[in-house]
């Protein structure tokens, strides 16, 4: 396997991302960073790219920071709010944007930063041996990456509380059944689902998707009157696609359709 930190690849309208530092459980540097951002930057401008799928390399999907990057000693003082505010915030913010579906294949542990990113991303399987740790109280931290965000709408407060304040390993079994991931899969057979998952949303009607995620994103914030108009205005604007007319079409003459993304 190359010995890039970031391996990035397309075909046949699927991106993979996959973080590549098994030996540090893939743990983040800021290099890998830049490389996670420049790789989302060219699927987000390349039209033939229909669904992304993010997963780590080895035993591991994703243990957060590596903590040997930062070089402390006990007079250091370390501006932890430049590298989330220059590094951190800009990525979570470039997957959250994507107007197409992100799929994570959590492979192994998922912690700190790996776990919310992962949380990040559309629809999340993770291998039955994965597990979900919000690290940061261990290390005298607070949670980033948006984990404040995500916990307490994907558990309810009172679980995110337990899971922030303890740092305690989340099974992805537990994961599933507290709704924080889409669906658990034995080991063998994650990435053979995550790759079905990942091809059939890349045939399907790319805009509608893009719509339904900005549909359920706005909603977190809207009153229904809001929410209701807003649905209109992207019904609105599905109505004169292909997708649709094809879909319609296929549905009337008992067929499979053939969505084109446009």
């Amino acid at each position: 396997m190359s010995d890039q930190p970031v391996l990035f690849e397309t075909s046949d309208g699927v991106a993979r991302l996959t973080l590549n530092r098994p030996d540090k459980l893939n743990s983040f540097t800021s290099p890998m960073r830049a490389l996670l951002r420049d790789a989302i930057e060219a699927i987000r401008n390349d039209r033939s790219t229909r669904v992304l799928l993010v997963t780590g390399s080895g035993r591991g999907f994703c243990a957060g920071q590596d903590l040997s990057e930062r070089k402390m000693s006990a007079d250091t003082e370390i501006d932890l709010g430049k590298t989330i505010q220059e590094e951190y915030n800009p990525l979570l913010r470039s997957i959250r944007a994507l107007e197409i579906p992100v799929v994570c294949a959590v492979n192994g542990v998922a912690a700190g930063a790996g776990a919310n990113i992962a949380l990040a991303c559309d629809i999340v399987l993770a291998a039955r041996s994965a597990s979900f740790i919000q690290a940061f109280s261990r290390i005298g931290l607070t949670l980033d990456c948006g984990g404040s965000y995500w916990l307490p709408r994907l558990t309810g407060t009172a679980r995110a509380m337990g899971l922030a304040l303890l740092g305690d390993k989340l099974s992805a079994e537990q994961a599933e059944q507290w709704g924080l991931i889409w669906k658990c899969v034995d080991d063998d057979k994650l990435m053979a689902e995550a790759n079905q998952l990942a091809a059939d949303l890349a045939r399907a009607p790319t805009r509608a998707l893009a719509a339904i995620k900005r549909a359920i994103h706005a909603a977190e914030n809207n009153t229904l009157d809001a929410q209701l108009d807003l649905e209109r205005d992207l019904q609105r604007s599905l109505g004169p696609t292909k997708d649709y007319r094809e879909g319609v079409a296929a549905f009337l003459e008992k067929r499979k359709p053939q969505f084109s993304g446009r």
